[in-house]
């Protein structure tokens, strides 16, 4: 089971990466690109900058100077998101001690559970990143197909798939946990009942044995008073 621990920790320490790696990113959504070459311009957003660039390779970013001008849909992504790292943080370090390959964390039931914790974390950080970035798509989905909606439109940007990516990763690496912790469950059962056989036979063996010896003992005694007499 020890390598489906290991994979599971691949998953979830990757997962954690490209959440970190979508919630500092820039481009949650993106303005069509120009079809002229000369005047070619687009703008992207992220959750704390606004960025133009230009086809010569130039860009420019503005962050966002204040939090109660932000639109609420913003400020809901970024608290999913940060809550998302935070968890992803924890469930990593938690995994790490939970693993059986690891020297920390105490008997095996007691990383049993801090294993099992690791993956419900993972699982819970999957599942705030994929509704922040849910909930961001939806918007910007809304706004393009409005009919009504004239301000400038946008389309999905590279970070919202990195964050589904991570959150899907995070997912299927704390459901490994899981399911790894709940089959090694069984192997302590198994030992301890066939432990308890073999002593009882010691236990058996040890006590015929020393009738076997009063026995062979009593009778020479006997015998030997009998000589004596």
């Amino acid at each position: 089971m020890s390598r489906a621990q290991i994979s599971a920790l691949v998953f979830g320490v990757g997962g954690f990466g490209a959440l970190v790696a979508a919630t500092a990113s820039n481009e949650w959504k993106v303005t069509t690109r120009a079809s002229s070459v000369i005047t070619a311009t687009w703008v992207y957003q992220g959750l704390w900058m606004n960025c133009a660039g230009n086809a010569l390779g130039s860009f420019h970013c503005r962050p966002h100077f204040t939090i109660f001008k932000v639109e609420g849909y913003i400020q809901a992504c970024r608290g999913l998101m940060i809550a998302a790292v935070s968890l992803g943080f924890f469930a990593s370090i938690f995994a790490l001690i939970g693993m059986k390959c690891t020297k920390v964390g105490g008997s095996d039931k007691a990383k049993a559970k801090i294993a099992c914790l690791a993956g419900i974390v993972f699982i819970l950080s999957g599942l705030c990143s994929m509704t922040g970035c849910s909930l961001y798509a939806n918007k910007i989905t809304t706004e393009f197909f409005d009919p009504l909606f004239v301000e400038q439109k946008y389309e999905l940007g590279a970070a919202l798939f990195i964050g589904w990516a991570g959150a899907s990763l995070c997912i299927i690496g704390g459901v490994i946990f899981c399911f790894s912790i709940s089959d090694n469950s069984k192997a302590p059962r198994m030992g301890y009942t066939y432990n308890g056989a073999t002593s009882v036979m010691s236990s058996r063996t040890k006590y015929h044995g020393r009738e076997a010896d009063l026995k062979t003992s009593n009778p020479s005694k006997q015998f030997d008073k009998n000589a004596y007499v």
